[in-house]
């Protein structure tokens, strides 16, 4: 066990004890007093954001901790914990330097991609229930900027996952530069009271299928300027595998507040991987204690999709449907969906990947799947428009927008299904989707410009 501090980093509306039963797990484990170093953060201030914790984060391991801007760490994060780090580590022109400061992360329940919960949150009455008590200024605030942050789909994530997920540079894999990353997640959600805030695919909290790290981006391009053969992209898996260990009988809470010994000794296993082939033993091991408790789950796949105009602004108005290429729609691709409260031009759609074994794409023969879209700009004077064709050559019907400025397209996926270059459904995974469009503003009589006739 390496010398050097252990950083215990909770989550929202929560302080440093949230980590008790974990200070006493590893005290017993090995690590002294003087290593475990628990740290609170203000989450319910409305005027507070992830960037802002994540910066007073740095300041307390050089002035308490501390840490020299050199000096390495571990760190065990919970919930909204991870998007705190995750912002630390991708601050703007130190990134090398903080990613080979920390050795391991342990993620317990992360918010890697936000929570269910989040927007309720937002809300008056999750104010009431969330919201600080204390009498003052901020009374009953309950971090409105976090909770944005937190929203399923939000630009704050959209924009931290192209840097440390899907940017030029890795920032989770097994090498000596880079953390070793391990992520954990209840499989039930809460038990009494607590189930009336039970998603489908949770723990109570955070999504299964968005705590993991191994996610991937698809680009579908239908902007004027894309080559044909480049319409559809999947981009690869941007660092080694860090999938989302399941731990039975435990939810979002009791992951922190009553470990199993099975869980307790994984997390302390991992903290003393310190190579490669360490990393790739820790690995196996551990998907042979939770292969049980994942088969019995019920997979879920989440996809954050974006829709963007060639200038790179949003498009709020638009609706996206997969569906075989018979016309078979894949109904539970749609049965699930949060529009981000920000900016509908961000969307979270959650799947049910068990439901589409009905319709035989998950497994059996190859079937061709099509991305079926929609985008409306309100007003007939402006259109959005797609260049839609087959990715081996054939031209795919279009219907032409209509009076209110409706457009209907459909793009053919089938390099990304089972059988072909990749697979499109990967269960307890996030997979982006980048949607491009083009917006065009009318000319002539009644449109967006037109020519002045002065009066004879």
């Amino acid at each position: 066990m390496a010398d050097r501090p252990l950083i215990l980093l909770h989550g929202y509306s929560a302080d440093g004890s949230a980590f008790d039963r974990w200070r006493t797990v590893l005290r017993e484990a090995g690590w002294t007093a003087e290593q475990l170093c628990t740290v609170s953060y203000e989450s319910l201030t409305n005027d507070v954001s992830v960037r802002d914790i994540a910066e007073g984060f740095d300041k307390l391991l050089r002035q308490r901790v501390g840490l020299a801007d050199d000096e390495p760490f571990d760190v065990v994060v919970h919930s909204t914990g991870m998007l705190v780090l995750r912002a630390w580590l991708t601050r703007r022109g130190m990134t090398a330097q903080r990613r080979a400061r920390v050795k391991h992360v342990i993620a317990l329940a992360p918010a890697t991609f936000g929570s269910p919960l989040a927007h309720k949150g937002r809300s008056f009455l999750g104010a009431l229930v969330k919201g600080r008590k204390q009498l003052g200024p901020d009374f009953l605030e309950a971090g409105d900027q976090v909770l944005d942050a937190l929203e399923l789909g939000s630009r704050f994530s959209w924009e931290l996952s192209h840097t440390d997920v899907f940017g030029s540079e890795s920032f989770y894999d097994s090498k000596r530069t880079t953390p070793y990353v391990f992520v954990f997640c209840g499989a039930r959600g809460y038990r009494g009271l607590g189930a009336l805030a039970n998603s489908p695919g949770t723990d109570g909290t955070v999504r299964w299928a968005g705590c993991a790290l191994n996610s991937r981006k698809v680009v579908l391009d239908l902007s004027a300027d894309c080559a044909d053969s480049a319409r559809v992209r999947v981009l690869g898996w941007t660092q080694d595998d860090v999938p989302m260990h399941p731990i039975a009988n435990v939810d979002h809470g009791s992951i922190l507040s009553a470990p199993s010994p099975a869980l307790t000794q994984m997390v302390i296993d991992a903290l003393r991987v310190s190579s490669r082939p360490a990393y790739a033993e820790w690995s196996e091991r551990a998907d042979a204690v939770v292969h049980d408790t994942r088969k019995a789950m019920v997979p879920w796949q989440q996809f954050v999709v974006w829709a963007v105009d060639e200038r790179g602004d949003g498009i709020p108005d638009w609706n996206l449907q997969l569906a075989l290429r018979d016309g078979t729609a894949l109904e539970p691709f749609a049965q699930d969906v949060h529009v981000y409260s920000g900016d509908p031009s961000y969307r979270s759609f959650h799947v049910n990947l068990s439901q589409l074994q009905d319709v035989a794409v998950l497994g059996g023969r190859p079937r061709r799947l099509t991305a079926q879209l929609y985008a409306s700009t309100g007003t007939p004077r402006v259109l959005y428009t797609g260049a839609m064709v087959d990715p081996m050559g054939a031209s795919v019907g279009v219907e032409a927008p209509n009076r209110a400025g409706t457009w209907y397209g459909s793009l053919d996926l089938s390099s990304v299904l089972p059988g072909g270059a990749v697979r499109f459904f990967h269960p307890f995974t996030t997979t982006f989707i980048e949607l491009r469009l083009d917006r065009e503003p009318l000319t002539g009589p009644g449109m967006v410009v037109r020519m002045h006739e002065p009066d004879q």
